[in-house]
């Protein structure tokens, strides 16, 4: 029987080793896996590339990965935002690496990544820094830049409704960047605030088809990214 249900979040990320590349879904505080992102944090792996759209916010979350020590690169497209303080300082000491990649440029790496496209061109970038030491080609009297896809051992992501065998169902923009996340990636890892009976969920409603996910675990009551920044809670 199909069951890729785990206990905690602790068991379900127990095997993220130093090193890995992980992509962490959410946008801002919309469909971040602030659980799965503790039990990272609380789990000790270091040496990490974490893959996300910005750099966290106060001190939970992907900003309390980066702040514990456990990320050595973050690969992003805003990391300064709103009540993000813990990359800048970190960056302005040298003390973390940055690729910075345009938003749609991004999601597209991701995509292809998990559509076994190894590389694509693309208009974005061209003429600034970020162009820099890439492949340019032209096409119809346009320049191009050559980017590479973007793989992951681990995504952790968020999700609304889960069944055991791993199909998905978000909630509205919490979707975001979770979708090619969970094909982008070797082990993909989801915190779920239900489990839904195998056949409960509507098929036309599934996002992300059980087989791209390896591991669920529900967490029904999920923090609130917001909510702690505004109580200046810090984690651990």
């Amino acid at each position: 029987m199909i069951n890729k249900i785990r206990e905690s979040a602790a068991v379900a990320v127990a095997d993220v080793h130093d090193g890995a590349t992980v992509l962490i879904g959410g946008f801002g505080e919309a469909g971040s896996p602030i659980e799965l992102i503790h039990a990272l944090i609380d789990q000790g792996a270091r040496g990490l590339t974490v893959v996300n759209n910005n750099t966290g916010s106060g001190h939970v979350g992907l900003a309390a990965l980066i702040e514990n020590g456990r990320v050595a690169k973050m690969i992003c497209s805003f990391p300064r935002t709103t009540n993000s303080t813990v990359f800048p300082d970190l960056y302005s000491r040298n003390e973390i690496e940055l690729e910075l990649v345009p938003q749609g440029t991004l999601a597209e790496r991701i995509r292809a990544g998990g559509a076994g496209i190894p590389a694509f061109y693309t208009a974005t970038s061209i003429g600034t820094l970020l162009a820099e030491g890439k492949e340019v080609r032209q096409f119809d009297g346009r320049d191009y830049v050559l980017e590479p896809a973007l793989k992951a051992d681990f995504a952790l992501i968020k999700c609304r409704c889960a069944d055991r065998y791993g199909n998905l169902v978000y909630s509205k923009t919490a979707r975001n960047f979770a979708p090619i996340m969970a094909t982008a990636a070797t082990t993909t890892i989801v915190q779920a605030n239900e489990i839904a009976p195998v056949g409960a969920l509507d098929p036309e409603s599934i996002v992300t088809p059980a087989i791209y996910v390896n591991r669920v675990v529900e967490i029904r009551s999920p923090l609130q990214e917001s909510e702690l920044v505004a109580s200046q809670v810090r984690y651990p």
